[in-house]
């Protein structure tokens, strides 16, 4: 059990957290202020916020209970979404902010047509439910029934009967994460998000770091941490491959230089969600700062994320269920830390929870009441208009995630399910980026296919693997035999084969039947357009760190 002192410091952090978000946001009167934080972000707050938008207990629970069964493939997530960054910085974040967007929808109705920004703005909204906010509900109720053992407070205090507990305590820890992100979301927008972020990052990697170096002590068995890293390397070597297999079934190799960029491109460029905040950069040189520093941070986190998901096998020995990989973390939080300690990473981690939700409920609502609601039910809406519905919108997500939060028990691993998720999207919206920014003369109408074609392709390649048992399928035989061997490789094999084959459909749609003039967005800057002077070098650096980690851990 908690605890009375790990309770006090958890519940007074998330208190100080609260109070600060609300005192940094509480004159938000117009959309600027609501949805873009009034446009003025510095470059450490993007930075950071970027970074804790991102960790969650999706890593805390998901990546580190991949971890712990599979090795650190799963680190390229995090190794190649620094590269991706780099790349947003020289190449994304310029054309938005010179065409002064608020979402990523609305910049394709500058390039394609209004239709085009519909389609995708309803895509992201339901896959914003499915993926980001009802994963992080699930993900944050596992990691707080584990670590605080809930099923057994439940069961000694109020009498819960044994094979409800479990579940009862999950049910608690979605709706109390739910309903408490969601208040100071609704109350203070995304200044208020940034700031939480801000608070909640740093003491989520000063807490993982802490991790890490207690676990390597353990391993030390007196003998000190660098004892540790020795015995832990030793013991693990054929486990501290980043390169997998090509038949390794979630990450092999070929999927490194192909389908794998398709989502680490999608999520740090094109998914709102992260890039809500560069948008609200206060020129293009903080952007292109904050953005650096975020990439810079993603190179460490393998170490304080994905190495203690593997440290956790050994130091937890028979405690650990191998059907449960991903309590793996959250059980060694509670084996490791002494009280203080753990209260104090108890609330960084349900910090990390508050923040990744609430990002991603600004984000939606941001793309419902601007991409959706404004364009189609009320155009001429106002400003306070824009601030009320946005709130209304946020409520209703909250709902919705909280009711679909309990599904994912169904699927195997939160981390996978995630990213399998993501490709009904980020196959069809990297394709119609891609060519709509290297093809001017590409139609509208090769997009609205794209966007229809690209998530049906994705339905019929992970299809047949949800609907018969192996068996089945290799008894199926013919097309529909065909049809379950190819569901059943890597889903990174099919966003590649999905991307390639509409980006061919879109380039030779351009040429069969092209616009008449070359479309040109617009340059209605209305922040500092001028981009930092480092920005070439410090990107060069980035590329050049991570190509040294992918040549040490090989």
């Amino acid at each position: 059990m908690i605890e009375t002192l790990d309770l006090v410091i958890l519940i007074g952090a998330m208190a100080l957290v609260a109070v600060i978000s609300m005192l940094a946001s509480w004159r938000e009167r117009t959309r600027d202020d609501y949805f873009l934080a009034g446009r003025d972000l510095k470059w450490w707050l993007i930075g950071f916020s970027l970074i804790a938008s991102n960790i969650s207990t999706e890593h805390f629970v998901g990546m580190t209970g991949n971890a712990a069964q599979n090795g650190l493939g799963v680190a390229s997530y995090e190794w190649l979404a620094a590269v991706a960054l780099v790349f947003v910085a020289w190449w994304l974040l310029p054309h938005f902010l010179r065409a002064g967007t608020y979402t990523v929808p609305e910049f394709l109705e500058y390039r394609y047509d209004r239709l085009t920004r519909s389609m995708l703005a309803a895509l992201m909204v339901v896959f914003f439910v499915l993926t980001v906010l009802a994963t992080v509900l699930y993900s944050g109720a596992l990691f707080l029934s584990s670590v605080l053992a809930l099923p057994e407070l439940l069961e000694q205090s109020w009498g819960v009967a044994s094979e409800s507990a479990e579940n009862v305590a999950f049910l608690i820890g979605v709706w109390s994460i739910g309903v408490g992100a969601g208040i100071y979301t609704v109350t203070g927008g995304l200044r208020a998000v940034v700031w939480s972020d801000l608070i909640q990052g740093a003491g989520l990697l000063l807490g993982g770091l802490a991790v890490l170096l207690l676990a390597l002590r353990e391993i030390g068995d007196g003998e000190g941490m660098i004892a540790g890293w020795q015995a832990f390397t030793a013991a693990h070597a054929d486990q501290l491959r980043v390169v997998m297999p090509a038949d390794d079934p979630d990450l092999p190799w070929p999927a490194l230089l192909t389908g794998m960029w398709i989502p680490v491109m999608f999520y740090w460029g094109l998914n709102q969600f992260i890039t809500q905040r560069t948008l609200a950069s206060g020129s293009l040189a903080e952007g292109q700062k904050g953005i650096m520093l975020a990439a810079l941070i993603k190179l460490a986190l393998p170490f304080l994320v994905v190495i203690p998901g593997m440290m956790a096998v050994p130091l937890l020995g028979d405690s650990l269920d191998p059907a449960a990989m991903d309590k793996a973390y959250p059980l060694l939080v509670r084996e490791l830390l002494p009280v203080g300690l753990f209260g104090l990473m108890l609330a960084a981690i349900t910090g990390s929870i508050m923040s990744t939700f609430n990002s991603g409920l600004n984000s939606a609502a941001t793309v419902f009441t601007l991409d959706l609601w404004q364009t189609h039910v009320q155009p001429d809406l106002s400003e306070r208009g824009a601030v009320r519905v946005g709130r209304l919108t946020t409520t209703a997500l909250v709902i919705a995630a909280c009711l679909w939060a309990p599904v994912i028990h169904s699927f195997e691993g939160v981390f996978q399910y995630i990213q399998v998720f993501w490709g009904f999207v980020s196959a069809p919206t990297c394709a119609i980026f891609f060519v709509g920014l290297r093809w001017r003369r590409v139609p509208a109408s090769a997009a609205h296919f794209a966007l229809i074609a690209g998530p049906l392709m994705y339905l019929i390649s992970q299809g047949p693997q949800w609907i018969w048992t192996e068996a089945e399928g290799a008894a199926a035989g013919g097309i529909a035999g065909a049809l379950y061997a190819y569901s059943s490789i890597s889903f990174l094999y099919h966003l590649f084969v999905i991307f390639a084959v509409l980006v061919v459909i879109l380039v030779t749609w351009g040429h069969l039947h092209p616009l008449p003039q070359p479309v040109t967005t617009p340059d209605r800057a209305v922040v500092d357009p001028q981009p930092w002077r480092h920005a070439r070098g410090a990107g060069v650096a980035i590329l050049v760190g991570t190509a040294l980690l992918y040549a040490l851990f090989w």
